[in-house]
């Protein structure tokens, strides 16, 4: 059974890697014309239809394996359908070993029917996520940290995912696309071989104690594969290297070069998939507390503030998503510098805030004690939903992204500028900026949040946890983004508009806070009560502190954005009254009358007009 597993594994594998692969060169890496796929595409299209057809095989022959492994039966017996259907319906792992049946099948259609590079760009991050998607109860879900331990597993696959899937690309484009699919894709290989490497080596740790384990038969694996990614990683290097000397990028040698690259890879994929089915050696020190199996992290002391502000548990996922965004950030700006153009202090130091604000709020000392009680998870969630978003905002990251963007590589092609741009302007974009969908989104969502069993239900895994937070974001960033945003917005609303939402959104939120106040049963679903922290002796109590926390702390970001609305309505009409003042001038220098002297003179030419007709 081991070996069949171990067989089916990689295929999934690599027939999911090859799907990404397809749609990264759909979207980033192929030269299209005016957003749209070229016939380049279509060669690749065949293939990826059959890798993902062999995706959704070997997903659902994965689901029938690990139903068998843990009931510890024959493959005949994991087919029974009432065992089958509460498998996937009932149990964590099942489902999201269903989900990423499904996915794999969206994918199938995607290959299909995807036409343009926008449409390729959310094909590959759908495919993606059905990749990631049983990561949230793999063998890392036991491990000690589950922020740490399952975050950098994340990042670990959809780095190897981007550069396996790439190099089979870039072996699979013809010789003419080669050049320049190989010039784009090096640059995303480098920093994936970087992400892959360090999630890796973070991932090993969080989870082995190698003075015990290093004898281990998992140890040796763990070593066997770091092995073959460094000699991936002299490949790629020696790759790229000869890459800029070669005349083309189709020459034999760097075609060596890649395949040699694309087979250490596979090696690398079937020893993954073996390791993956390996039951690392736990760490007995993590069963202490028994807080462990569901948070993945030992109860903390009583919260002081100086244990709130120095607490710290690294959640990799969002940490990765922080750098990257920060990376992105100051190269954006490093390009402005470069080139001799300005950017603004102000709105670099308002992106770190908000940065900082994300991390404080997720990994750290807030985000630890979110976990256990319930007024210290609504500070997260004011922290993430109404102040970091403010300073994101601010920082105007899609205005510095249109400055600095790389332009297309032919007079037709959209490039990655030009795909932002599209969205910028798609009527999806136009959906969600509306005042009405914006509001519903930032307040409305609370209600179906927290007075449903949404909520907890959410709590009870690390994924429910990470959605949360991202949906807090989202959801802050566009709501602040319509009011206050310096960013291009394809509707632009009054000032007063803008002042009525948030009048609105005051009067909602408050509104939340006193239901939340006047609830006189528990509303997690039974998550605190499971973890039975020490320091919360009244959960209710804790509940109803979490309601007036709402309300106290979510009124003081709206004051703020009311008050940055209000200037910002002020320096625009300063701006318009200098822009007529200019125009008067100029229109006075070319001997022309204002507009008051021609509304004065057509009036003089109606009294004239009316004098005539009645002396007629």
């Amino acid at each position: 059974m081991i070996l069949f597993t171990t067989v089916n594994k990689s295929l999934l594998i690599l027939s999911s890697f090859t799907a990404v692969g397809v749609f990264l060169s759909f979207a980033f890496l192929l030269i299209e014309s005016e957003g749209k796929l070229q016939k380049a595409a279509e060669k690749l299209r065949k293939i990826g239809f059959l890798a993902a057809l062999l995706w959704v095989g070997t997903s659902l022959f994965q689901i029938i394996l690990t139903l068998a492994n843990i009931l510890d039966s024959s493959f005949s017996d994991a087919l029974e359908t009432t065992t089958l259907r509460s498998f996937v319906l009932q149990v964590d792992l099942g489902r999201f070993l269903f989900a990423q049946f499904i996915i794999a099948v969206v994918i199938v259609l995607a290959v299909r029917l995807v036409r343009t590079a926008l449409q390729s760009i959310i094909a590959l991050a759908l495919a993606l996520l059905g990749l990631i998607a049983p990561v949230f109860q793999s063998h890392s879900a036991s491990a000690g940290s589950h922020s740490l331990a399952i975050g950098s597993l994340v990042v670990h696959v959809i780095a190897l995912a981007l550069w396996v899937g790439g190099v089979i690309a870039i072996m699979l484009i013809s010789d003419l696309d080669k050049d320049a699919a190989l010039a784009r894709f090096s640059q995303l290989a480098l920093w994936a071989a970087i992400a892959v490497v360090l999630s890796g080596v973070t991932n090993a740790w969080s989870r082995l104690n190698f003075s015990e384990a290093w004898s281990t038969g998992y140890a040796s694996l763990v070593v066997a594969k770091t092995i073959l990614t460094a000699v991936l990683i002299a490949i790629g290097f020696i790759n790229r290297k000869y890459l800029k000397n070669a005349q083309g990028s189709h020459s034999r040698f760097v075609i060596q070069l890649i395949a040699g690259e694309a087979l250490v890879m596979i090696s690398t994929l079937i020893l993954g998939s073996w390791l993956s089915n390996t039951q690392p050696p736990s760490r007995t020190e993590l069963a202490v507390d028994p807080a462990i199996s569901i948070v993945g992290l030992a109860t903390p002391a009583a919260p002081t503030l100086t244990r709130i502000l120095t607490a710290y548990n690294p959640d990799a996922l969002v940490i990765a998503l922080l750098v990257i965004l920060v990376a992105l950030y100051i190269k954006g700006v490093a390009v402005l510098k470069k080139r001799g153009d300005s950017w603004p202090v102000g709105r670099t130091i308002a992106f770190a805030l908000g940065i900082a604000t994300i991390d404080f709020a997720t990994s750290g000392g807030l985000g630890v004690y979110a976990l256990f009680s319930f007024q210290y998870h609504m500070m997260a969630h004011m922290i993430l939903g109404m102040v970091a978003p403010i300073g994101l905002v601010l920082g105007a990251p899609i205005t510095l992204a249109l400055r600095t963007l790389p332009q297309g590589r032919t007079p037709t092609e959209r490039g990655v500028r030009g795909s932002l741009l599209a969205l910028l302007h798609s009527r999806y974009s136009a959906i969600l900026t509306n005042p009405v969908v914006a509001l519903a989104l930032f307040d409305g969502s609370l209600f179906v949040l927290y007075f449903t069993d949404l909520f907890g239900n959410l709590m009870q895994s690390h994924a429910g946890h990470l959605f949360m937070n991202v949906h807090f974001l989202l959801a802050g960033f566009l709501f602040f983004h319509v009011i206050i945003g310096i960013d291009p917005n394809p509707r632009r609303i009054p000032h007063l508009v803008r002042i009525v939402m948030l009048f609105a959104a005051m009067s909602i939120h408050a509104f939340f806070a006193i239901a939340l106040l006047s609830t006189s049963t528990l509303i997690d679903n039974g998550y605190y009560q499971t973890i039975n922290t020490p320091w919360v002796t009244d959960l209710l109590a804790d509940q109803h502190a979490a309601g007036s926390i709402a309300w106290g702390l979510g009124e003081v970001p709206i004051i703020l954005a009311l008050t940055a609305t209000f200037i910002q309505w002020m320096r625009d009409d300063s701006r318009e009254a200098k822009r007529i003042d200019r125009n008067e001038s100029r229109m006075a220098a070319m001997g022309e009358p204002d507009d008051l002297a021609q509304y004065n003179n057509y009036l003089s030419q109606l009294q004239r007009r009316d004098e005539k007709e009645g002396r007629q």
